[in-house]
């Protein structure tokens, strides 16, 4: 069975919870990605700010921007490194968000995007080792 950990990136760009929401903007802007773990003091993680979360902030237009925490997504659905990638790849299918935080112990240790599980399965796919069924790939065994 393969883990997550065996696909997940481990050098995961994040923002502390108490972080200025601009800040937040521009390192996501300046890194050309859609979304940044919000991390407490003692690592462990806090929540997820978004290109949804930045885009309800721009078009409401706030004089009182505040904090990451303020804005980010609290109810994140997290897995384990050693959780299955068919569960993380299900995960995708069945809900709507680009990325899912990796945890060991409770804290970050990394980060699984859709892009991640599709180049990995192309990578698969193209080395002859995904079978597939009726020409339809199968997700993971």
């Amino acid at each position: 069975m393969l883990t997550a950990k065996a696909i997940m990136n481990m050098h995961v760009i994040t923002v502390p919870e108490g972080e200025d929401i601009y800040e937040a903007i521009r390192i996501m802007v300046l890194n050309n990605i859609t979304g940044l773990p919000v991390l407490r003091d003692d690592g462990t993680l806090a929540g997820i700010i978004s290109e949804k979360d930045v885009l309800r902030l721009l078009y409401n237009i706030e004089d009182q921007p505040g904090t990451v925490a303020k804005y980010m997504t609290t109810d994140v659905v997290c897995f384990d490194q050693e959780d299955s990638l068919n569960d993380i790849a299900q995960s995708f299918v069945t809900n709507n968000f680009r990325r899912v935080p990796i945890l060991s112990q409770g804290k970050l240790v990394g980060i699984i995007s859709r892009k991640d599980i599709i180049h990995h399965l192309n990578t698969l796919k193209h080395e002859g080792q995904i079978p597939s069924r009726d020409g339809v790939c199968e997700i993971l065994y």
